[in-house]
């Protein structure tokens, strides 16, 4: 017990509940949502931006050459410093060693090259420039800009020479936007947490609760309270079917319950009598009859007779316990299973002579089937027994054994009684199922001998069932297969 309990309390304490997993599975899902959209959002945004100024710069930086190109004027570095405001951008004219050439005021165009850093970067534009098929090219500087540069021709009064088009747009707004939305959606991801955690806990509720009631339910029931009622309609249909096959197996509990205890007081009552009368004669035979021949063995003739009735019952309890169980293994051969009825119904001629019983029997002869025939025996003698213990007052029993044009063999056995009540033929194969109607009894029994042929033809898969009509009689029967009477395996 001390295990057990020990047992119990780790499982319990190592599989968390429905409730912990349903919690944990929603609040992981927002988590990750969270964060796929954090991932998504800053990426797709700082790429799309990314996307958005180099399209722009390319598209402003070429309508810039083309200005500069076409411009006549005498005040070129205004002109450059005039488009660099325009586009909002950073425009320079730039030598092959990085100076600036426009736009200048004075001779300020070394200063500014050097703060620029305007020689290290003309070096890498003309770099890209010469593995460039068009002398135009657009590229993000290491620095932080994006870059569009292209060559251009410059006229004085010596000779025309080339000049680099230099024109920039800084990335720093892109890491503030992208700063910023850091932030917020860290403030995002926090408020989704919270709320998501709520809500999971609370639909993780709502998801449990009808299994913590029904779980509360089936302990009221696993300690004998089948008043229990299992109800789902609330909470959907799946758990609608759950709440009607728990109340399916709460009546099928409850029946079985019934009647086992009624098993128990009727095979009580079966071990009783047989004991008691032992008992009695044995006392009469020590007390009475032991000098007297005659009464002693008429005496020990009882004895004998009830030992033999209570060892058929103490054989019926093992032997459908076995069957069940498994324990009992088939042992199936190929038999002629006419003459093996006809042995069966031989058992029964002292009934026709004793008590006056008309045995119908149509009976084809030469047909085989392939099954355990001690078993096979059993499930006859309890069916015909049972027809002789339900048949009417004209004590007729009919037993027929003939071939279908399926190939398989039909054995039927029909009795005149009252029938089976439409209620009961579920019941009728049941483990304790015992008719309510009072009948006299000339083959003795247990009260199992359905429940017995039930299983031993489940065992063997072969079809079963019963016919009956209420006043007019039932009719059992069992499909046998046909062998071929040759066949030994």
């Amino acid at each position: 017990m001390k295990k057990r309990a020990n047992r119990e309390k780790f499982a319990k304490r190592s599989n968390p509940s429905i409730y912990f997993l349903l919690w944990a599975t929603f609040s992981a899902f927002s988590i990750l949502i969270v964060l796929l959209f954090s991932f998504t959002q800053n990426v797709m945004l700082k790429q799309s931006y990314k996307s958005e100024i180099a399209y722009n710069l390319a598209a402003n930086g070429k309508a810039i050459r083309q200005e500069l190109e076409n411009y006549t004027g005498v005040e070129y570095s205004a002109f450059v410093r005039f488009q660099a405001q325009r586009y909002n951008l950073g425009v320079y004219i730039l030598n092959a060693d990085g100076s600036v050439i426009f736009p200048v005021e004075g001779n300020t165009e070394t200063d500014i090259s050097q703060q620029l850093g305007f020689p290290e970067k003309t070096e890498r534009l003309i770099e890209r420039l010469e593995s460039a098929e068009k002398k135009e090219v657009l590229y993000e500087d290491p620095d932080g800009f994006y870059v569009y540069g292209a060559e251009m021709t410059a006229y004085d009064t010596e000779q025309p020479r080339t000049v680099y088009l230099y024109v920039f747009k800084p990335l720093q707004l892109i890491e503030r936007v992208v700063t910023e939305t850091h932030v917020r959606t860290f403030l995002i991801a926090i408020f989704v947490l919270v709320l998501s955690f709520a809500v999971s806990s609370a639909m993780s509720g709502v998801l449990t609760k009808p299994i913590a009631e029904m779980t509360e339910k089936a302990k009221k029931l696993a300690a004998g309270d089948f008043s229990v009622d299992f109800h789902g309609r609330a909470y959907g249909s799946e758990m609608e079917q759950l709440a009607q096959t728990l109340n399916f197996a709460r009546d099928e509990i409850s029946r079985s319950d019934c009647m086992q205890k009624e098993l128990i007081a009727n095979v009580s009552h079966d071990f009783k009598t047989p004991l008691t009368m032992i008992k009695a004669y044995a006392s009469m035979i020590q007390e009475i009859s032991g000098d007297n021949p005659e009464k002693r063995t008429k005496h020990t003739q009882v004895i004998i007779d009830e030992a033999d009735r209570l060892t058929s019952l103490v054989n019926d309890v093992l032997d459908l316990s076995k069957m069940q169980s498994g324990i009992e293994v088939l042992k199936p051969k190929v038999f002629n299973l006419s003459e093996y009825t006809g042995d069966v119904l031989e058992k029964f001629g002292y009934l026709s002579e004793k008590d006056g019983y008309r045995f119908i029997t149509k009976i084809e002869k030469g047909l085989f089937t392939r099954a355990d025939p001690i078993k096979i025996g059993e499930v006859l003698y309890n069916l015909i027994g049972n027809a002789v213990n339900y048949t009417g007052d004209d004590k007729q029993v009919t037993v027929e054994l003939f071939r279908l044009p399926d190939g398989t063999v039909r054995f039927l056995v029909s009795d005149t009684g009252k029938g089976i009540k439409p209620e009961e033929i579920s019941s009728i194969w049941d483990r304790y199922y015992r008719s309510s109607e009072a009948h006299k009894r000339p083959v003795k029994g247990t009260g199992l001998g359905l429940s017995i042929v039930k299983t031993i033809l489940e065992k063997h898969n072969f079809r079963f069932g019963v016919e009956s009509t209420p006043g007019k009689g039932s009719t059992f029967y069992v499909i046998f297969p046909l062998a071929d009477p040759l066949d030994t395996e």
